[in-house]
């Protein structure tokens, strides 16, 4: 026998002796509302079922946060998060990234984006950060609905938000915050394209109805994550599945992404970085 096939048999056999769990749960981030969300990863659900041969359960929470307590807590075995919310389960509940969502065209990434209504004649960040308009993030641990916009406030505006607007909130979601610059109660509205986009599909606006006013350079996508502590089996299972999902062309077109690909823990030290800077341009802002 070979040494690579001894190898690969030790390997198998390491495998085998591991013990998955008789079902698994994944936690997923609220971008849209939860039921949303739910409907949109059917399908995916399924096929992991298929791939895996176990139950597959789905676990949302009204927060960013309540996802990453919950693989802290162990509540949960993989979650989908934001490059933000991953970077703190990283640190916080033991989260380890397997595989990076695609957007729609490929791209291994999306971008944040600052929006307005059409009719309210907001056209520019100028514009839009004249005291006068109120403002809304989507939540705290939200990447590009909290962390990249105050970043651009905090660095190349040099001024706190809450010096920017005459009001700033926090939505609760990117869905939330669209709805609400639709609605007339908000002005301005940091989202990014993705989530964007997806709720033009799914006919909960048009996209005549809006001015992007602000873009930001692209961001890694979002991670599909295990609890480090999961056997390596079941997580390497798990991230076949998610790579084989690319094939399914309908399913991708249900879940409104571009498929998934490899990616490790570094991709998102740019987000650490970020993190790290807005924290050091608030504290000299004395904010």
């Amino acid at each position: 026998m070979t040494l690579f096939c001894l190898t690969m048999v030790m390997a198998n056999t390491s495998f085998a002796m591991e013990k998955w769990p008789d079902k698994i749960r994944l936690g997923l981030i609220p971008p849209e509302g939860g039921a949303d969300i739910q409907v949109r990863f059917k399908p995916l659900i399924d096929h992991l079922e298929r791939e895996l041969g176990i139950k597959v359960e789905t676990f949302s929470a009204s927060d960013y946060a309540g996802i990453i307590t919950a693989m802290g807590h162990k509540h949960i075995e993989f979650a989908y998060f934001g490059p933000k919310s991953y970077v703190e389960a990283s640190a916080r509940s033991g989260a380890q990234a397997l595989a990076l969502e695609l957007n729609s065209s490929g791209e291994k990434g999306y971008y944040g984006i600052i929006v307005t209504k059409k009719s309210s004649n907001i056209t520019t960040l100028d514009q839009a950060t004249d005291k006068t308009h109120s403002f809304a993030f989507t939540d705290p641990n939200s990447t590009s609905g909290c962390l990249v916009p105050s970043v651009l406030f905090y660095r190349d505006l040099e001024t706190p938000p809450e010096k920017l607007f005459k009001e700033v909130s926090f939505s609760g979601s990117h869905g939330a915050s669209i709805l609400a610059i639709k609605n007339d109660k908000i002005d301005v509205a940091a989202t990014n394209n993705i989530d964007f986009n997806r709720m033009i599909e799914k006919g909960a606006i048009s996209s005549d109805d809006f001015n992007i006013i602000w873009k930001s350079e692209l961001i890694p996508g979002a991670p599909m994550c295990g609890r480090r502590d999961l056997p390596a089996s079941l997580k390497a299972a798990f991230t076949g599945a998610l790579m084989s999902f690319n094939f399914d062309k309908r399913g991708l077109a249900k879940l409104q992404n571009g498929g998934y690909a490899p990616v490790d823990d570094s991709t998102y030290d740019v987000v650490r970085y970020m993190k790290q800077l807005k924290a050091k341009l608030q504290a000299k802002k004395g904010n």
